[in-house]
């Protein structure tokens, strides 16, 4: 796979250095030169130049790339870089860092943007994935599908508990795809019956997430002052 990758700092020299260990074509567009540190990773191309501009993105090739990631600090600079990867060169895979989180909102398909990629809430995500039991915590939305990647650890109250994957009846398209159990992780299969603690993961529709957490773990409703419980 060949892949190009606008800015040339921590974040993009980090992602060029895991992809061409894993044996894929990589490309570092930088327009500063006192960045660029060419001896970091001797199996990395690199290229100075603006990688907003169409110029330096035809010497880049980026017609014959597979994935092209924008990855400077400059959200607008990653929105341009997006745009043009995908509407002049026809990239089919497009991702996007944004540096913050107030611009998330345009970083879309209108913005040639198939994947958007926000350190602030991943970190948020995973943080709150580590010490929330019995709430759905969203880690990953899919853009182009309209789906994201929930996880919920299983509280041992969960009516959900002793219940075998082929017996549980999900609501409308949100799919099982792994158990963490132990910090092992492995495929659900339809006699594993769901324990105390479980790491679910889902690929669900956002519209079906109150609906996915409301049926793993139902919560109580005050009604008039007292607590009535929810159905089950």
């Amino acid at each position: 796979m060949r892949v190009v990758i606008a800015g040339a700092g921590n974040v993009g020299t980090s992602i060029a250095k895991e992809l061409s260990s894993n044996g894929h074509s990589v490309l570092l567009i930088e327009k500063e030169s006192d960045v660029i540190a060419t001896h970091q990773i001797p199996q990395v191309e690199y290229l100075l130049a603006d990688a907003c501009e169409l110029e330096s993105l035809e010497l880049a090739k980026l017609d014959t790339c597979d994935v092209a990631i924008a990855a400077t600090g400059d959200d607008k600079a990653n929105l341009v870089h997006s745009l043009l990867a995908k509407t002049e060169f026809g990239v089919p895979r497009t991702v996007s860092r944004v540096n913050h989180p107030a611009n998330e909102w345009m970083f879309n398909d209108l913005w040639g943007v198939d994947v958007m990629v926000s350190t602030p809430r991943l970190i948020g995500a995973l943080v709150e994935e580590a010490v929330t039991v019995g709430d759905l915590v969203r880690l990953f939305s899919f853009r182009s599908g309209n789906a994201n990647l929930v996880e919920m650890t299983l509280p041992a109250q969960s009516p959900r508990i002793g219940v075998k994957v082929e017996d549980l009846e999900f609501p409308g398209d949100c799919v099982l795809v792994c158990i963490l159990r132990n910090a092992i992780s492995q495929a659900p299969q339809p006699q594993t019956i769901l324990e105390p603690n479980d790491e679910l993961l889902f690929v669900c529709d956002p519209s079906f997430e109150p609906e996915l957490a409301q049926y793993l773990m139902p919560k109580t409703e005050t009604v008039c002052g007292g607590e009535a419980e929810a159905n089950q």
